[in-house]
C-alpha cells in the first residue's frame, strides 16, 4: 500500500491529554488552549468529554469550555460521549461531532466504563441512533488495541471484531489506540494486517502513546498501510487514568516534524503548535514532553 500524500492530524490534547492531569486545569486555560490550537491549521480538535464528574473530575466544566471557545468555520470540535445522557448534554452544548470509546480488553472495559465489551456496545447503540437522526458525525475508539495493562497482549482478531462492530453501528471512523504504549512496529504491522481485512484504511485512525518510545515508529508503519488520520496531543499531554504506567500521547509537534520530513501535507503550522505546547506546559508547571518543542525551545 502507498503512503498517503496528505495526513489529517486529529488533536486530542484538550480532552485525552488533560483528562489524566491530577491538578484541575481552569476552564479559562482549556479555552485558551483550544483557541490557540484553532489558529494552527488543524481541522479536528477534541475539545472535552461529557462524562460523569465523579469519574473524570477534570472534565466537569465541559459545557463551560464548549460555550467559551471561539469556533473556527474550518474546524470540528468533537467531544467524547459515553452514553445517551452524555450525548444529550453534548448536543445541548452545541457539539456537532461526538465519539464513543470501546475496548478490545474485557478487563480494561470493566475498569474504564464499568461494562463488558458487549454491554458497552449496547450502551452506544442509542447514541449512534440519535447521532444519525441529528446528522451528527460519530467516531469510535478502541482502547488496548495492542496490549492491556491487566491482560497483556491483545489478539488482533479481538480488535478487528470491536472495530467492525463500531463501523456497523455508524461510526465514520475508528481510532485504534495503543493505550499503554507497549506496541512495537511489528505489533502494529500484525494488528493492521488483520484489521484491514475487515475495515478499509480510510475508516481507520491510529492513536499511539509514547510510553516505550515507539509511537513515531508505529505511526510510520501505519502510514505504509495507508492510514491517513493520526491522533496526537500537543506537548505530549496525556495518559490514561485507568491504565497504570501509561504516559502521554505522542506529541502533535513530533508527529508533524516527522511528516514534514517525509513531505506529507497536513496543513498544520509546526511553529504555532510548538508555541501552543509551551503555553499549556507552562500552565501545568513543567516542560513539554515532546522532543521537538524542547529542541526548538521557546
Amino acid at each position: 500500500m502507498t503512503r498517503p500524500s496528505h495526513v489529517t492530524l486529529y488533536e486530542v490534547g484538550p480532552r485525552d491529554g488533560l483528562q489524566a492531569e491530577a491538578q484541575i486545569v481552569p476552564a479559562t486555560t482549556k479555552i485558551a488552549l483550544i483557541d490557540r490550537l484553532s489558529q494552527t491549521g488543524l481541522r479536528f480538535i477534541e475539545a472535552t468529554s461529557f462524562v460523569s464528574p465523579k469519574w473524570v473530575p477534570q472534565m466537569a466544566d465541559a459545557a463551560e469550555v464548549m460555550a467559551g471557545i471561539t469556533r473556527a468555520r474550518h474546524l470540528t470540535y468533537p467531544v467524547l460521549t459515553p452514553n445517551l445522557k452524555g450525548y444529550e448534554a453534548a448536543r445541548a452544548a452545541g457539539a456537532q461531532s461526538v465519539a464513543v470509546f470501546a475496548a478490545a480488553s474485557e478487563t480494561f472495559s470493566q475498569k474504564n466504563i464499568n461494562a463488558s465489551i458487549a454491554e458497552s456496545l449496547e450502551r452506544f447503540a442509542p447514541v449512534a441512533a440519535r447521532a444519525r437522526e441529528d446528522g451528527v458525525r460519530l467516531r469510535g475508539y478502541v482502547s488496548c488495541a495492542i496490549a492491556c495493562p491487566y491482560e497483556g497482549p491483545i489478539a488482533p482478531e479481538a480488535v478487528a471484531e470491536v472495530t467492525q462492530s463500531l463501523i456497523d453501528m455508524g461510526c465514520y471512523e475508528v481510532s485504534l489506540g495503543d493505550t499503554i504504549g507497549r506496541g512495537t512496529p511489528g505489533d502494529t504491522q500484525r494488528l493492521l494486517e488483520v484489521v484491514l481485512k475487515r475495515v478499509e484504511a480510510t475508516k481507520l485512525a491510529v492513536h499511539f502513546h509514547d510510553t516505550w518510545g515507539q509511537a513515531l515508529a508505529n505511526i510510520l508503519v501505519s502510514l505504509d498501510y495507508g492510514i491517513a488520520t493520526i491522533d496526537a496531543s500537543v506537548g505530549g499531554l496525556g495518559g490514561c487514568p485507568y491504565a497504570p504506567g501509561a504516559s502521554g500521547n505522542v506529541a502533535t509537534e513530533d508527529v508533524l516534524y516527522m511528516l514534514n520530513g517525509l513531505s506529507i501535507e497536513t496543513g498544520v503550522d509546526l511553529e504555532k503548535v510548538i508555541d501552543t505546547a509551551w503555553f499549556i506546559s507552562d500552565a501545568l508547571g513543567r516542560p513539554p514532553k515532546s522532543r521537538t518543542a524542547v529542541a526548538r525551545g521557546r
